[in-house]
Formats: structure tokens, sequence, C-alpha cells
């Protein structure tokens, strides 16, 4: 079967504009697996030829579908279904890490980056001192250009160079410094996102994502890290491994 198939029809005579009509036959496909993970889709052009509509309602479509994270574009490849990302717990990475292992770039787009001491409740996580400079972290976190993530860190000062230091990934910053955690502790729990966090993530206010917190530690036992981090409920599974263990 044909994209243009599976697709069906656009009728310029309804309401619903064009380019709408065609994102929720897209997406409807996706939903049923008619579209399948990893899919490319036919070039933009080539589309518009076969369903009679402007490449602008094409590009148009795909641009909300992309914001959406249901689909990602890849340079010189064309424009491709979104694969759900799997996040095990049985391995300690960053985000970095993970987009890399699966093909897909990870960039960032920061709220804020500000150095201040430590909370009462950020001495009793971390292990710190009253008083103790912490660097804050608040950014974006995309895959293929797709929001995938809101993700609050709180790093000692001590552990990172200076508040510049994290670029892109914060584990390689940290590993740049002889930092790098080894073991940590998480926890994982259902969210439904506020409007200002959803307006960030490109969904509905309301949607469902997951809430993972973690707190993480170097090879001296110390904490480097406390994350908050609120992942796409649409756009992630989280997966682990569990084994047969004495009682």
């Amino acid at each position: 079967m044909s994209f243009s198939e599976v697709i069906g029809k656009l009728d310029a005579g309804r309401p619903t504009p064009l380019y709408q009509q065609l994102q929720q036959a897209v997406r409807e496909a996706i939903e049923r697996r008619v579209l399948k993970a990893d899919e490319a889709l036919p070039a933009e052009r080539d589309l518009a030829e076969a369903l009679s509509v402007s490449r602008i309602t094409v590009r148009k479509a795909f641009d909300g579908l992309v914001a959406e994270g249901l689909l990602s574009r890849r340079q010189g490849a064309g424009t491709f279904v979104a694969a759900r990302v799997e996040k095990s717990f049985s391995k300690l990475t960053s985000f970095s890490e993970d987009m890399a292992a699966r093909g897909r770039k990870a960039t960032s787009s920061w709220i804020s980056r500000s150095e201040g001491a430590v909370t009462p409740e950020e001495s009793l996580t971390l292990g710190l001192s009253p008083g103790t400079p912490v660097y804050r972290y608040h950014r974006i976190r995309y895959a293929d250009g797709a929001p995938m993530a809101l993700e609050y860190s709180t790093v000692p000062a001590s552990s990172l160079p200076s508040l510049e230091a994290v670029d892109v990934s914060l584990y390689r910053a940290l590993d740049a410094n002889g930092q790098r955690p080894i073991r940590a502790l998480q926890r994982l729990r259902a969210v439904l996102f506020t409007e200002e966090q959803a307006q960030l993530l490109g969904v509905a206010p309301g949607a469902a994502g997951l809430l993972i917190e973690r707190r993480a530690f170097a090879r001296n036992g110390q904490a480097v890290e406390v994350t908050q981090s609120f992942y796409r409920g649409d756009a992630y599974d989280f997966v682990a491994e569990l084994n047969d263990g004495p009682a």
C-alpha cells in the first residue's frame, strides 16, 4: 500500500485546514502502526503531488508532527516515523549517550544556568554542608530536533571546573573532571504536565509524562548529581531487567 493510500483523500471543502487533515491522518496511521517506527516517509514534493496539495501544506503538517515527536528529520536522509526511546534502568547513562546509541542527535535548549548556595533540601540530598556552592542547570532536551524531556539538575560546584563546563552532556563534563557517576538511586512516577511544562515540550496541558528523580554518586561515594527529568509519556518506554533471586 502506498503512502497516499494510507493517508486517503484530503477534502478542501471541509472546515478543517488541509495540513491539519494530513497531520491527523498520519497521526492515526502511526497509532494504528500502519506506519511503523523508523519508516521513511515520501519526499515532501512527491507527497504533495500524490495528494494534490501544495508543498507548503505538507511541510506545515510535517513540522507539527516533528514538534509532537511523532516524526523526525534526518539531515540528508529525509523524514521518518520517530521511534520510541527505550530507556534501561539497569545501566547508568546520560540522555546524550542514550540518543547516540540509537543514532539520534541530542541537543539542549537552556532555560537557565545559575550558581548559588545549596538549599536545605539539596544539602540533605547531596550530603553537603549549609552554604556550600552548587551549580543548577535547567534545560529542554531534544532528540533530532524534537523536544523529549525537561531536566533540572543540581551539582556540587566542586564537581565541575566552572558553571559553563556543561555544554551538551552533564556526564561528559563530570567525567572530564574525574567525577562521573558510577551508581545512582532513581525513582519513577507518572505525572501530568503543567501548562508551562506542556508549552516547553510541545504537548497539550495535562498530557501524561514520566518523572525520574535521580541521585548519582561518584567513585568516592560523594553525591555529584541530583536531577529531576520530566519525560514525554508518548515518546519513552522504561525497561528494567529482573532476575530471580533469593527471598
